[in-house]
């Protein structure tokens, strides 16, 4: 293990060529099986460099299942998915202790958030009980059964989808649970010739709907993403670029036509982000633009906005680009 973490610290003077290969060459197994989605790819990516979770919104059939499918495969992770509903326990996801007939003793069944890489499909739709199941995992990494704390093997992302389409039966998400989740980010309809290319692609000589990542490589292990999660985490960021991240968050929150703003999560968050960013492009240091880069998915989510915005057709995406264009951008 030691040998694989040591090929992926960072050079001295930048980061070593076999640190770039890996970040880059896992975004190219991920588009093997995933065409098109280049955007959404990266920022799943970027979530899982800077070892956060991720929520995805899009209307289904967008090959959300197969991205994180994807994903596990290129770094050789187990994989689970949860199909949320409203009469999901959270036992059904953290897992439960059972009386085993056969030793004649009570023994732990462990539910599917053990793995490395989970999907939460249509979180939306089971009620806040079962919703906060996933609090305590996707803060510290543990689950605590009957009392007792079993530590997740890592790395650890979830992957939480949910339809902005469909209202009825869903839950909304209470805010302190989006503010777990890294990044938000929106998935497309794909282009009309990725679109074509991929249907080619799903049923040439395939039967059924099967999700097929045979074309991914395991090109890492699970070793080797937490020695790239420690990477992204000691990239240099100078002062400037904190300050400019903090400048951005405490505009967001004063800005007009914003009800409840992005707290202190945010602008760690935005910094951690921005340090995946940087490493995925390459880079041994954070610049403005690895800021400006990841502020929509990072923000998005952590802002409310007021009612007479919404009614006007204002998103907060919208408000975000005003205020990268009018907070001062650090000169490094």
């Amino acid at each position: 293990m030691d040998d694989e973490i040591s090929v992926a610290m960072p050079a001295t003077g930048g980061l070593s060529q076999e640190t770039v290969a890996q970040v880059q060459g896992l975004e190219r197994e991920v588009q093997r099986a995933v065409i098109g989605q280049t955007r959404v790819i990266k920022e799943v990516i970027i979530g899982l460099l800077a070892a956060g979770h991720v929520l995805v919104e899009g209307v289904p059939g967008l090959g959300k299942t197969l991205l994180v499918r994807a994903l596990a495969a290129a770094v050789g992770g187990h994989f689970s998915r949860v199909q949320f509903t409203p009469d999901l326990m959270p036992s059904d996801i953290s897992g439960h202790v059972m009386f085993d007939m056969k030793r004649d003793a009570f023994r732990v069944r462990k539910g599917p958030v053990f793995c490395n890489f989970l999907l939460a499909d249509e979180i939306n739709r089971a009620p806040a009980k079962t919703q906060s199941a996933l609090l305590e995992v996707m803060q510290e990494q543990q689950v605590t059964i009957e009392g007792t704390s079993y530590p997740l093997d890592l790395p650890f992302l979830v992957l939480a989808t949910q339809n902005p389409i469909e209202q009825e039966g869903t839950y909304p998400l209470p805010q302190a649970q989006l503010d777990r989740f890294l990044l938000k980010v929106f998935i497309d309809y794909p282009a009309q010739e990725e679109e074509q290319a991929l249907v080619h692609h799903v049923t040439h000589g395939a039967v059924g709907d099967q999700l097929d990542v045979s074309a991914v490589q395991g090109l890492l292990t699970p070793a080797q993403v937490l020695a790239l999660q420690q990477t992204a985490a000691s990239l240099d960021v100078d002062e400037q670029i904190v300050a400019y991240a903090v400048r951005i968050v405490r505009t967001a929150r004063d800005w007009s036509g914003v009800e409840v703003g992005p707290g202190p999560r945010g602008s760690i968050a935005l910094l951690r982000a921005a340090r995946a960013h940087a490493l995925l492009a390459g880079n041994a240091y954070v610049t403005p633009d690895d800021v400006k880069g990841v502020a929509a998915a990072v923000l998005r989510h952590r802002m409310k906005l007021t009612t007479d915005l919404e009614i006007e057709g204002y998103r907060p995406d919208d408000v975000l680009a005003d205020i990268l264009v009018n907070v001062e951008a650090p000169r490094l």
